[in-house]
C-alpha cells in the first residue's frame, strides 16, 4: 500500500501475515551526489551521527533499547540516497519507529568531535584496503570531476575540518519530507505506519529550503581516464570499468544477465578462466551499478605481478567474444535462471521486501511485480546481451585504475586491452 502525507512524505508497505518480524527504513533522496566539493563526505558522516543521539534518546539508550528489542538498528551512505532501517519482531514496531523518527527528524549533532575520529578512523581503514579504494580509483575515472566521481565516505581534509553549523544546514535542507520515503515490511498494519511517522513528524522544527532540484546531472559522458596509486602491495589491484546504464533503462535486465555471465558467479567466465582453470587471481569479478541517469560497469581483479598482463589478456578476450556473439545457450539460460533464484530466494526476507519497495519509490522507479520482472528477464535474448557487451565495454570507452607497486608494469599490461589509454598516461 502506498500513502502520501500533506507534508509531501510517501509510506509504503508491504504485508507478510506469515512472519512474526517487521523491516521498516527513512530512506532520504541525499547521497555523496548531492555534496559540493567542500563538503565532500557529509551526508555519510551525518549517518553516523544519527546515532549519536536527540534531543529524547542519548546515543546508549538508542543502542540499548534496540538490544533490548532483540532488534537490529544500520543505517547505509550511497551516492544517491541514505538508509536508516531496522528490523525487530512485529510487536516491537512502534518502539522502533519512535526512537528512528527521532534519529532522522531531530539529531542533536552530539559527540560532533568524537565521531570525527570514528570517520577518519573509517577513511584510514579504507585506504588501506586497496581492493576496495581501488574502485573510488575507477568512479574517479570513468565520472571525472562530476560527484559520482568522489567517494561516499569523503575525504580526512572536509571530516576533519567541516563545522557543526555547515552539517545541521545540510541536514536541514536534505532531510525534509518531500525528500524521505518511509518503506515497511512484515507483520504490520499499513494504517499503524502511517500514524507512526506522522508522529514523527511533530517533533520536526521548521527546516530551510531544500535542495532538491540541485542535483547536477551527467549531461555528457566524460572520456576514458587512467589513475595509478602506488603502493607495496604484493597483488595489483585494477578495475577496468565505464559508463553504464540508468535504473530506467530498458536494457538494465540484460546487463544484469552480462554482469552474471562475464563475472557475477562462480560459473562466469572470468571466473573460470582466470582462477579456477589458470589460478591467476583468487579475487576477480565484475559489477554493475545504476544510477538516475547513468550508471557504471567494470570488472575487479586482483593478481601478482608475473600474472598481470595475461590476467587482463583474458579479460578482453572473454568481453570481446561475448561482444561478438558467443554466447552459449545454456550459458544464458543458467545465467537466467541465477538471477531469478537469488531474486525469488532474497523475497524471503522482510529486509529484502522493505528495501525493493523504499528504493523504488525514492528513485522514482516502477515496482515491479515478481511475475513482471520473471518475465522480463525471460524475455532477454543472446543478441541483446551481445550487444549490450560491444556498446558498454568497448575498449574505446573503458577507464583503468590501479593500485600497485610499480606503474610502468601496469600500463605494460593494459596495452593488451586499452593501448590508447595506457600510450596517454
Amino acid at each position: 500500500m502506498l500513502s502520501e502525507l500533506d507534508s509531501g512524505e510517501r509510506i509504503v508497505s508491504e504485508r507478510l501475515d506469515h512472519v512474526r518480524s517487521a523491516a521498516v527504513g527513512y530512506w532520504i533522496g541525499a547521497g555523496s551526489r548531492d555534496e559540493d566539493a567542500s563538503e565532500a563526505g557529509v551526508t555519510h558522516f551525518i549517518e553516523h551521527l544519527l546515532f549519536k543521539g536527540t534531543g529524547t534518546y542519548s546515543a546508549v539508550e538508542i543502542a540499548e533499547i534496540f538490544d533490548g528489542l532483540g532488534g537490529e538498528l544500520n543505517a547505509a551512505t550511497s551516492r544517491e540516497h541514505t538508509l536508516v532501517y531496522a528490523r525487530v519482531p512485529d510487536h516491537h514496531l512502534e518502539t522502533a519507529m519512535d526512537v528512528m523518527g527521532d534519529m532522522v527528524f531531530a539529531p542533536a549533532f552530539a559527540d560532533l568531535d568524537s565521531e570525527r575520529e570514528v570517520v577518519l578512523e573509517e577513511i584510514a581503514m579504507y585506504e588501506d584496503a586497496p581492493q576496495d579504494l581501488v574502485h573510488d580509483l575507477i568512479a574517479q575515472a570513468v565520472f571525472g570531476d562530476h560527484p559520482l566521481g568522489r567517494p561516499v565516505i569523503g575525504t580526512a581534509e572536509v571530516i576533519s575540518s567541516i563545522p557543526r553549523d555547515a552539517i545541521a544546514s545540510y541536514h536541514d535542507s536534505m532531510y525534509v519530507p518531500a525528500n524521505i520515503v518511509v518503506a515497511a515490511a512484515g507483520n504490520i498494519e499499513h494504517e499503524r505506519v502511517v500514524e507512526l511517522v506522522e508522529r514523527a513528524l511533530e517533533r520536526r522544527n521548521e527546516r530551510s529550503a531544500s535542495r532538491l532540484n540541485a542535483r547536477p546531472p551527467l549531461v555528457q559522458e566524460p572520456p576514458p581516464r587512467l589513475r595509478f596509486q602506488q603502493k607495496d602491495t604484493e597483488q595489483y589491484h585494477v578495475c577496468l570499468g565505464a559508463p553504464g546504464i540508468s535504473r530506467s533503462d530498458r536494457r538494465r535486465f540484460a546487463a544484469s544477465l552480462l554482469d552474471s555471465i562475464l563475472g557475477g558467479s562462480a560459473s562466469s567466465r572470468l571466473f573460470q578462466e582466470i582462477r579456477e582453470k589458470r589460478g591467476m587471481a583468487y579475487s576477480v569479478y565484475s559489477f554493475v551499478s545504476q544510477y538516475t541517469d547513468s550508471g557504471q560497469i567494470g570488472v575487479y581483479l586482483g593478481t601478482r605481478e608475473d600474472n598481470l598482463a595475461d590476467a587482463l589478456a583474458i579479460t578482453a578476450e572473454q568481453i570481446a567474444d561475448i561482444a561478438a556473439g558467443n554466447l552459449r545457450e545454456r550459458e544464458l539460460e543458467r545465467a537466467k535462471e541465477n538471477l531469478k533464484g537469488r531474486i525469488l530466494l532474497s523475497m524471503e526476507s522482510t529486509s529484502t521486501r522493505m528495501n525493493r519497495l523504499g528504493k523504488a519509490l525514492i528513485t522514482d522507479s516502477e515496482v515491479l511485480s515478481l511475475d513482471r520482472i520473471v518475465a522480463e528477464i525471460d524475455a532477454v535474448d543472446a543478441a541483446s546481451v551481445s550487444a549490450l557487451a560491444g556498446v558498454l565495454l568497448a575498449s574505446d570507452r573503458l577507464s583503468a585504475a590501479c593500485i600497485g607497486p610499480n606503474e610502468e608494469r601496469f600500463l605494460t599490461a593494459l596495452e593488451r586491452i586499452t593501448p590508447d589509454l595506457a600510450r596517454a598516461a
